[in-house]
Parts: C-alpha cells; sequence; structure tokens
C-alpha cells in the first residue's frame, strides 16, 4: 500500500472459521445480543489504552448500514467506554461494502473517511477500534485522516485479523 511507517494493530483473536460464523450472525445477520459474547474482553484491551489517555475513535458504519443494521458493530462490543466519532463516511449512501469486494477491490479503495471533530489533534495518541483486520485498508485510510489532524500516534485494536 505504499506505507512508510506500520499502523500497529492488536488484534484479540485470528480470523478463523468459528470467528467468521461469529462476524456473520452478529454483524451481517444483525443478532445485537452476539455482541455480549466478546465484549468483556473487548472492553478491558480497549481500557489498558484509556488509562493511558489514548483517545478512542471507533470506525464508522454509513448511514444505509446503520438504518438496516440499527447498531454500529464495533460500539456493541464496548461496554461504557468513552469513544470520539472523529471518522464520516464522504459518500452516505451506495457505497460497496468491504465484506462484498476482493482483496484487490479493497487495496484500491480510494479514502472513504473525512475529519468531522471540531478541533484539531495536536499530539494526541488514538486508538482506532474495529471488528475485523482483512488488508487493513480502511484502518490505514482513518489514521491518514486522523494524523493529518495532527494526531501523534495512531494504532488500532480489532476483535479479530
Amino acid at each position: 500500500m505504499g506505507e512508510t511507517e506500520l499502523l500497529a494493530n492488536q488484534a484479540l483473536y485470528g480470523y478463523n472459521t468459528a470467528m467468521k460464523d461469529y462476524v456473520q450472525r452478529y454483524k451481517f445477520t444483525g443478532d445485537y445480543q452476539w455482541r455480549l459474547i466478546f465484549q468483556r474482553e473487548f472492553t478491558a484491551a480497549v481500557q489498558q489504552f484509556v488509562v493511558q489517555e489514548w483517545l478512542v475513535v471507533p470506525i464508522p458504519v454509513d448511514e444505509q448500514t446503520f438504518e438496516v443494521r440499527g447498531f454500529n458493530q464495533v460500539l456493541g462490543l464496548l461496554d461504557r467506554v468513552s469513544t470520539a466519532n472523529l471518522l464520516q463516511f464522504k459518500q452516505q449512501s451506495g457505497r460497496i461494502k468491504q465484506s462484498t469486494k476482493t482483496r484487490k477491490d479493497r487495496m484500491e479503495t480510494m479514502q472513504p473517511f473525512v475529519y468531522c471533530g471540531q478541533q484539531k489533534l495536536s499530539g494526541q495518541k488514538i486508538l482506532l477500534i474495529d471488528d475485523i483486520y482483512t488488508t487493513g485498508r480502511t484502518l490505514y485510510h482513518a489514521k491518514h485522516v486522523l494524523a493529518k489532524q495532527g494526531a501523534s500516534q495512531v494504532r488500532s485494536l480489532t476483535l479479530a485479523r
């Protein structure tokens, strides 16, 4: 992807058949109760960064997905963790979902995000959180937007990779 600085991602689990089945049930079928299966572990992992004063920024879902699913699957994995919604999608409808793209298509995806915060992030440490790290393209796009706003460090934490 031409990155000069790698995004330090920590994944709690491998993306195996069991995890794929979980994601299908939770995210794509929309069974919100399934968030509870990994909520304690995911929250604990995020809290390790919160106590070190990292700002937690979830990868957003677009409006169309939210209307259908009714929730952001990343936020569902958290229990009482303060987050900063600093990213939003440029294109609000008709966007092709990452889950339907090939690896090549994912890698060629143009920057989908814009910064929607109220102020610069001068010197702020950012923890991006997402459910699945596949190619990393989504997280790198988010990282670029936040770094452009002055974030000093951007790392990511995902449920699976």
